[in-house]
């Protein structure tokens, strides 16, 4: 690989410049009219502007990014997290142009990258998961006849991505209308994806997380 673009911005893009560096592969970083002073930009081999400050117009925008990856003749998109790393339609569509997705690929995100379809795939591999809604919900009035049925506090997520955006605790139902459309909005706007689905909330749970990586030649390590 000699040519990357970075579809991200901020820490997560230095990380990936640096990396690239290491590696003496060239990058392209792009950015949005809000990250136009950035001092980000000069450590990048090259970088291009794809939209305005709305990240749904910017670091959303699939043909505008994709046309930056054309015009410069990358071999790979590194996506980060967050914004179009979960996106199994941004995933394919860099398959058919013959770009490499740095990540999984289009099947395993859509697969897992959607959080609704990844607990029913936890539950029918009798992996035991959180109380919550089987499905996406998109009417905020059966949102609340599951919370209720779940028992309150409950949060509401987003379903097309993570890092706490388009998240809200909803301690009662007084709030839970509100909340739903505030946490459908926020993930709208970082994922391009308003659907939300809902969960019982678990008051000071213990986080155990791990990590695992897998290339293409069926090597797997876990961290």
């Amino acid at each position: 690989m000699r040519k990357v673009l970075i579809a991200n911005r901020g820490e997560i893009a230095l990380r990936i410049i640096r990396a690239c560096k290491e590696l003496n592969i060239k990058t392209i970083l792009i950015y949005s009219e809000a990250d136009k002073g950035s001092k980000l930009l000069s450590l990048a081999d090259y970088s291009i502007n794809v939209g305005p400050s709305l990240s749904t117009l910017s670091y959303l925008n699939k043909e505008s990014i994709l046309s930056a990856c054309i015009l410069h003749n990358v071999d790979g998109v590194h996506p980060g997290y967050g914004f179009l790393s979960e996106n199994y339609y941004f995933s394919k569509l860099c398959e058919n142009l013959n770009i490499k997705f740095i990540g999984p690929n289009a099947e395993v995100i859509k697969l897992m990258g959607d959080k609704s379809s990844a607990r029913n795939v936890a539950i029918k591999a009798g992996v035991p998961v959180i109380p919550g809604s089987s499905s996406t919900v998109i009417n905020p009035y059966l949102g609340l006849e599951i919370a209720k049925r779940v028992g309150f506090p409950v949060i509401i997520k987003a379903n097309g991505g993570g890092g706490g955006k388009g998240m809200r605790l909803v301690l009662s139902k007084k709030t839970f209308f509100k909340d739903f459309y505030s946490a459908s909005n926020e993930a709208f706007k970082a994922f391009s994806d308003g659907r939300v689905y809902i969960e019982k909330y678990i008051k000071d749970p213990r986080h155990i997380e791990v990590q695992v990586i897998g290339d293409y030649k069926g090597n797997i390590v876990h961290l």
